[in-house]
Protein backbone atom coordinates (compact mmCIF):
# COMPACT_ATOMS: atom_id res chain seq x y z
CA UNK A 1 0.00 0.00 0.00
CA UNK A 2 2.59 2.19 1.10
CA UNK A 3 4.83 1.59 -2.08
CA UNK A 4 1.26 2.19 -4.32
CA UNK A 5 0.91 5.50 -2.65
CA UNK A 6 4.59 6.48 -3.43
CA UNK A 7 4.39 5.24 -7.07
CA UNK A 8 0.92 7.39 -7.38
CA UNK A 9 2.77 10.55 -6.12
CA UNK A 10 5.92 10.18 -8.29
CA UNK A 11 3.15 10.10 -11.27
CA UNK A 12 1.50 13.14 -10.17
CA UNK A 13 4.52 14.99 -10.01
CA UNK A 14 6.20 13.41 -13.63
CA UNK A 15 2.05 14.56 -14.90
CA UNK A 16 2.57 18.16 -13.53
CA UNK A 17 -1.01 17.48 -12.60
CA UNK A 18 -2.51 19.39 -10.02
CA UNK A 19 1.22 19.32 -7.61
CA UNK A 20 0.04 22.45 -5.84
CA UNK A 21 -3.36 20.72 -4.39
CA UNK A 22 -1.38 17.63 -3.72
CA UNK A 23 1.09 19.84 -1.58
CA UNK A 24 -1.31 22.86 -0.09
CA UNK A 25 -4.51 20.50 0.60
CA UNK A 26 -3.30 17.03 0.37
CA UNK A 27 -5.93 16.17 -2.59
CA UNK A 28 -3.75 14.32 -5.54
CA UNK A 29 -5.01 14.14 -9.26
CA UNK A 30 -6.05 10.51 -9.90
CA UNK A 31 -3.56 10.11 -12.22
CA UNK A 32 -4.91 5.84 -12.63
CA UNK A 33 -7.26 7.47 -14.93
CA UNK A 34 -5.31 9.87 -16.99
CA UNK A 35 -4.44 6.94 -19.97
CA UNK A 36 -8.03 6.55 -20.24
CA UNK A 37 -9.34 10.21 -20.59
CA UNK A 38 -6.28 11.23 -22.55
CA UNK A 39 -7.75 11.02 -26.12
CA UNK A 40 -11.54 11.45 -25.27
CA UNK A 41 -11.14 15.24 -25.76
CA UNK A 42 -14.04 16.15 -23.78
CA UNK A 43 -15.87 19.66 -23.36
CA UNK A 44 -18.07 18.91 -20.39
CA UNK A 45 -17.39 16.37 -17.35
CA UNK A 46 -20.38 15.26 -14.92
CA UNK A 47 -18.43 14.06 -12.22
CA UNK A 48 -20.79 12.34 -9.80
CA UNK A 49 -18.77 11.05 -6.01
CA UNK A 50 -16.52 13.62 -6.45
CA UNK A 51 -14.90 13.65 -2.69
CA UNK A 52 -12.14 16.13 -2.49
CA UNK A 53 -11.58 16.74 -5.94
CA UNK A 54 -8.89 13.88 -7.36
CA UNK A 55 -11.23 13.17 -10.40
CA UNK A 56 -11.76 16.56 -11.35
CA UNK A 57 -8.54 17.28 -10.83
CA UNK A 58 -7.20 14.80 -13.40
CA UNK A 59 -9.99 15.89 -15.52
CA UNK A 60 -8.79 19.55 -15.73
CA UNK A 61 -5.40 18.25 -16.69
CA UNK A 62 -6.67 16.23 -19.47
CA UNK A 63 -9.43 18.50 -20.71
CA UNK A 64 -7.59 21.96 -20.04
CA UNK A 65 -11.30 24.02 -21.18
CA UNK A 66 -14.03 21.43 -20.32
CA UNK A 67 -16.27 22.76 -17.94
CA UNK A 68 -16.49 20.32 -14.61
CA UNK A 69 -19.40 19.68 -12.90
CA UNK A 70 -18.54 17.86 -8.91
CA UNK A 71 -21.11 16.31 -7.01
CA UNK A 72 -20.05 15.86 -3.41
CA UNK A 73 -23.19 15.36 -0.57
CA UNK A 74 -20.26 14.96 2.32
CA UNK A 75 -19.41 18.27 4.10
CA UNK A 76 -15.47 17.59 4.94
CA UNK A 77 -14.38 16.24 1.13
CA UNK A 78 -16.75 19.13 -0.54
CA UNK A 79 -14.91 21.48 1.46
CA UNK A 80 -11.27 20.33 0.66
CA UNK A 81 -13.01 20.31 -3.09
CA UNK A 82 -13.87 23.92 -2.85
CA UNK A 83 -10.59 24.88 -1.41
CA UNK A 84 -8.53 22.81 -4.06
CA UNK A 85 -10.68 24.66 -6.98
CA UNK A 86 -11.02 27.92 -5.52
CA UNK A 87 -9.70 29.85 -8.77
CA UNK A 88 -10.83 27.49 -11.21
CA UNK A 89 -14.15 29.33 -12.06
CA UNK A 90 -15.19 26.52 -14.97
CA UNK A 91 -15.64 23.77 -12.08
CA UNK A 92 -18.67 23.84 -10.14
CA UNK A 93 -19.08 21.65 -6.85
CA UNK A 94 -23.13 20.29 -5.99
CA UNK A 95 -23.48 19.48 -2.45
CA UNK A 96 -25.44 16.22 -2.82
CA UNK A 97 -25.89 13.37 -4.21
CA UNK A 98 -27.86 12.16 -7.57
CA UNK A 99 -30.57 9.39 -7.28
CA UNK A 100 -33.93 8.82 -9.08
CA UNK A 101 -36.05 11.29 -7.09
CA UNK A 102 -35.85 14.69 -5.31
CA UNK A 103 -35.69 13.58 -1.50
CA UNK A 104 -33.76 13.11 1.87
CA UNK A 105 -31.64 9.98 2.41
CA UNK A 106 -29.44 8.33 4.99
CA UNK A 107 -26.12 8.18 3.69
CA UNK A 108 -23.28 5.66 6.05
CA UNK A 109 -20.41 7.41 6.52
CA UNK A 110 -17.12 5.17 6.27
CA UNK A 111 -14.49 5.36 8.44
CA UNK A 112 -12.81 6.98 4.91
CA UNK A 113 -14.85 9.45 3.84
CA UNK A 114 -14.56 7.65 0.04
CA UNK A 115 -16.18 4.92 0.70
CA UNK A 116 -19.52 5.97 2.09
CA UNK A 117 -22.20 5.16 0.65
CA UNK A 118 -26.35 5.56 0.82
CA UNK A 119 -26.43 1.95 0.88
CA UNK A 120 -25.43 0.03 4.24
CA UNK A 121 -21.87 -1.03 4.55
CA UNK A 122 -21.00 -4.47 3.48
CA UNK A 123 -19.20 -7.10 5.41
CA UNK A 124 -16.87 -7.86 2.23
CA UNK A 125 -16.27 -4.08 2.32
CA UNK A 126 -14.60 -3.65 5.59
CA UNK A 127 -12.57 -7.58 4.84
CA UNK A 128 -11.52 -6.69 1.78
CA UNK A 129 -10.54 -2.55 2.95
CA UNK A 130 -9.95 -2.42 6.16
CA UNK A 131 -10.56 0.35 8.16
CA UNK A 132 -13.73 1.30 5.53
CA UNK A 133 -16.42 0.22 8.60
CA UNK A 134 -19.56 3.02 9.13
CA UNK A 135 -18.35 5.56 11.57
CA UNK A 136 -21.94 7.01 11.81
CA UNK A 137 -25.34 8.27 9.20
CA UNK A 138 -26.14 11.69 8.04
CA UNK A 139 -28.81 12.99 6.13
CA UNK A 140 -28.49 14.48 2.95
CA UNK A 141 -30.35 16.12 -0.38
CA UNK A 142 -30.48 13.34 -3.49
CA UNK A 143 -31.69 14.64 -6.53
CA UNK A 144 -32.01 13.64 -10.17
CA UNK A 145 -29.37 15.05 -12.35
CA UNK A 146 -31.96 17.79 -14.41
CA UNK A 147 -32.90 19.05 -11.47
CA UNK A 148 -29.24 20.54 -11.20
CA UNK A 149 -28.26 20.66 -14.84
CA UNK A 150 -30.14 21.32 -18.48
CA UNK A 151 -29.18 20.13 -21.59
CA UNK A 152 -27.70 22.88 -22.33
CA UNK A 153 -25.02 22.65 -19.63
CA UNK A 154 -23.51 19.59 -21.06
CA UNK A 155 -21.68 20.55 -24.28
CA UNK A 156 -20.76 17.55 -26.46
CA UNK A 157 -18.11 15.72 -26.68
CA UNK A 158 -18.98 15.19 -22.40
CA UNK A 159 -18.27 12.56 -20.05
CA UNK A 160 -20.36 11.18 -17.14
CA UNK A 161 -18.57 9.97 -14.50
CA UNK A 162 -19.51 7.68 -11.13
CA UNK A 163 -17.73 6.72 -8.26
CA UNK A 164 -20.66 6.13 -5.77
CA UNK A 165 -19.95 2.95 -3.58
CA UNK A 166 -22.50 0.41 -5.11
CA UNK A 167 -25.32 3.13 -5.91
CA UNK A 168 -24.29 2.91 -9.56
CA UNK A 169 -27.63 1.85 -10.83
CA UNK A 170 -29.68 4.37 -8.73
CA UNK A 171 -27.61 6.98 -9.67
CA UNK A 172 -27.50 6.06 -13.28
CA UNK A 173 -31.58 6.21 -13.32
CA UNK A 174 -30.97 9.84 -12.07
CA UNK A 175 -29.22 11.10 -14.91
CA UNK A 176 -31.70 8.86 -17.11
CA UNK A 177 -33.06 11.74 -18.63
CA UNK A 178 -30.10 13.23 -19.45
CA UNK A 179 -27.67 10.21 -20.56
CA UNK A 180 -28.36 10.63 -24.35
CA UNK A 181 -26.11 13.97 -23.93
CA UNK A 182 -23.23 11.73 -23.09
CA UNK A 183 -20.55 10.21 -25.06
CA UNK A 184 -19.01 8.66 -22.79
CA UNK A 185 -20.05 7.09 -19.33
CA UNK A 186 -16.75 5.95 -17.00
CA UNK A 187 -18.24 4.34 -14.05
CA UNK A 188 -16.52 2.02 -11.02
CA UNK A 189 -18.24 -1.54 -10.68
CA UNK A 190 -18.02 -4.69 -8.63
CA UNK A 191 -18.01 -7.94 -9.22
CA UNK A 192 -18.84 -8.76 -5.47
CA UNK A 193 -21.77 -7.24 -3.08
CA UNK A 194 -19.62 -4.88 -1.13
CA UNK A 195 -22.64 -2.94 0.01
CA UNK A 196 -25.88 -4.39 0.75
CA UNK A 197 -28.51 -4.07 -2.17
CA UNK A 198 -25.73 -2.96 -4.74
CA UNK A 199 -26.04 -3.73 -8.69
CA UNK A 200 -23.48 -5.59 -9.65
CA UNK A 201 -21.07 -5.47 -12.90
CA UNK A 202 -23.26 -7.35 -15.49
CA UNK A 203 -26.35 -5.26 -14.05
CA UNK A 204 -24.94 -1.76 -15.12
CA UNK A 205 -23.57 -3.26 -17.89
CA UNK A 206 -27.38 -4.19 -18.87
CA UNK A 207 -28.65 -1.04 -18.02
CA UNK A 208 -26.48 1.26 -20.16
CA UNK A 209 -26.70 -1.41 -23.14
CA UNK A 210 -30.57 -0.71 -23.16
CA UNK A 211 -29.76 2.62 -23.39
CA UNK A 212 -27.45 2.35 -26.64
CA UNK A 213 -23.74 2.39 -24.66
CA UNK A 214 -21.47 -0.31 -25.10
CA UNK A 215 -18.61 -1.57 -23.18
CA UNK A 216 -15.64 -0.01 -24.39
CA UNK A 217 -12.96 -0.52 -22.08
CA UNK A 218 -12.45 -2.01 -18.52
CA UNK A 219 -9.51 -0.47 -16.25
CA UNK A 220 -7.96 -0.46 -12.71
CA UNK A 221 -9.24 -3.77 -11.69
CA UNK A 222 -9.08 -4.50 -8.14
CA UNK A 223 -8.46 -7.92 -6.95
CA UNK A 224 -8.22 -10.38 -3.54
CA UNK A 225 -5.33 -12.55 -1.63
CA UNK A 226 -7.03 -15.05 -3.86
CA UNK A 227 -6.83 -13.04 -6.99
CA UNK A 228 -10.53 -12.59 -7.93
CA UNK A 229 -11.60 -9.61 -9.15
CA UNK A 230 -13.61 -7.52 -6.86
CA UNK A 231 -14.03 -4.18 -9.19
CA UNK A 232 -13.02 -2.29 -12.04
CA UNK A 233 -13.57 1.09 -13.76
CA UNK A 234 -15.56 0.73 -16.88
CA UNK A 235 -15.75 3.10 -19.91
CA UNK A 236 -18.64 2.74 -22.18
CA UNK A 237 -18.98 5.15 -25.41
CA UNK A 238 -22.13 6.16 -26.77
CA UNK A 239 -23.18 4.33 -30.19
CA UNK A 240 -25.67 6.79 -31.14
CA UNK A 241 -22.74 9.56 -31.03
Amino acid sequence: MIIRKVLKALKVLSLGSGVLAMLRHGVAASVEHANVLSGLGCLTVVDIGANCGQFALISRKCFPDARIDSFEPLSEPADRFERVFAGDKNTHLHRLAIGEKEEQSTIHVSQRDDSSSLLPIGEAQTTLFPGTGERETRTIRVAPLNAILSEKDIQSPALLKLDVQGFELEALRGCESLLDRFCYVYCECSFVELYKGQALAHEVIDYLHQHRFSLSGVYNMTYDKQGIAIQADFLFSNQTR
